[in-house]
C-alpha cells in the first residue's frame, strides 16, 4: 500500500481543527513519519495507523511544530514493544535539539540517527535538498527503482511464457531474445516533501516529475510580503512549483492559523499548477498515491520490506 496519512496541517500555532504538523507515507512495508510536531501520537491513534508502522522519520528542520513531538512517538514505540530499527534523519546544524528531544523518550528503542548536511542519497531511493528558510532545512524525495513493462504480445510471438518470463527478468536475456525487445521503459513512483522554504532550486529538484508533491502553503497570495518575510511559500509559489515540475498531485498544507477556511488556498495554487491536481490537506486525510500499472522491478536497485 501507498498512501499518505495527513496527521497535521497547522503551521507554527495549531488550531481547533488543525494539528501541528505530521504526515506517515505508508510505502510498501515501509512506514516514514515526516515531521511530527505536538500531538502527532494523538493524531495517529484518530487516524488509526500504529505507531509501529513507523520505520524511518524524517526531519527537515528542528523549529518545535516540526519536531516537538518526537519524544512521544518514540516512547509510545517502546511501550508497543517495537522491535524492529528505525532510522532517524535530520539536518546536522540540529544535533543538539534532536539529541535532547531522544534524551526525553523512553529507552528501548533501537533508534538509529543519522545527520545530513548536504544534498543527495541518504537511504535507498531516499534524497534530501538543501531548502531555503530561517535556519538549516531540507526537503526529502523518494523514488521508486525505475522498471521495465512487459508486452504480452510480444512474449507470445516469442514463445516466452511461464517460468521463462521470470528468467527473463532476472537475466536480461533469454535464448538471444534481449528483454529490452519485449518490453517498454517503466519510471518508478516518486514523492516528494517540500516544507518550511522560500522558492529554491532545492525545491525544483525535489518536485521534478513526482507523483504526489507534498508543498507548505503557509500564506496565501494576498499576504506574499508575509510569505518573504518569513521563508515561507505563497498557495500561487506551491502552484507554479508543481506545474513547473510536472507534479502529478500536489498537496498543500502548513497552514497559517489566519485563515479559518484554506479553500481559497487551494484555489490559488490551483490557477497556477498547471496539469497538476491540487488538494488542500485536512487533518486525517488519506491521500493515495496515483494509480499506475504495477510491473515486476527488474533494474535500479532495491527497496527495503
Amino acid at each position: 500500500m501507498r498512501e499518505l496519512v495527513v496527521l497535521g496541517t497547522a503551521s507554527q500555532v495549531p488550531t481547533r481543527s488543525r494539528n501541528h504538523n505530521g504526515y506517515l507515507l505508508r510505502w510498501d512495508g515501509e512506514g516514514l513519519l515526516f515531521d511530527p510536531g505536538e500531538g502527532t501520537q494523538r493524531q495517529m491513534i484518530h487516524a488509526g495507523v500504529s505507531a509501529s508502522q513507523v520505520t524511518r522519520i524524517c526531519l527537515t528542520h528542528v523549529h518545535g511544530d516540526h519536531c516537538f513531538g518526537l519524544p512521544g512517538v518514540l516512547s509510545r514505540m517502546v511501550l508497543d514493544g517495537v522491535q524492529h530499527p528505525v532510522d532517524l534523519h535530520f539536518p546536522a546544524s540540529g544535533s543538539e535539539v534532536v539529541r535532547s528531544l531522544v534524551s526525553l523518550a523512553s529507552p528501548g528503542l533501537d533508534l538509529r540517527l543519522h545527520p545530513h548536511s548536504a544534498p543527495g542519497p541518504i537511504a535507498p531511493g531516499l534524497e534530501v535538498q538543501p531548502l531555503r528558510h530561517r535556519i538549516e532545512t531540507f526537503g526529502y524525495r523518494l523514488v521508486e527503482p525505475a522498471s521495465r513493462t512487459l508486452l504480452p504480445d510480444r512474449l507470445a510471438a516469442a514463445g516466452i511464457s511461464g517460468p521463462d518470463i521470470a528468467r527473463l527478468l532476472r537475466e536480461g536475456n533469454l535464448a538471444g531474445v534481449r528483454l529490452e525487445d519485449l518490453s517498454i521503459p517503466r519510471p518508478g513512483q516518486s514523492f516528494a516533501f517540500v516544507m518550511d522554504t522560500a522558492e529554491c532550486d532545492g525545491a525544483r529538484e525535489l518536485a521534478e516529475g513526482v507523483d504526489l508533491l507534498v508543498a507548505e502553503s503557509t500564506f496565501s497570495d494576498d499576504d506574499a510580503g508575509l510569505a518573504a518575510r518569513y521563508l515561507h511559500l505563497t498557495a500561487g509559489q506551491a502552484g507554479d512549483l508543481a506545474s513547473a515540475a510536472g507534479a502529478g498531485l500536489l498537496v498543500l498544507t502548513h497552514f497559517s492559523s489566519r485563515y479559518g477556511d484554506v479553500g481559497v488556498l487551494a484555489e490559488q495554487a490551483g490557477a497556477r499548477a498547471g496539469r497538476a491536481a491540487v488538494v488542500a490537506a485536512q487533518d486525517l486525510d488519506r491521500i493515495p498515491l496515483p494509480r499506475r500499472e504495477r510491473a515486476p522491478w527488474i533494474a535500479g536497485g532495491e527497496h527495503r520490506q
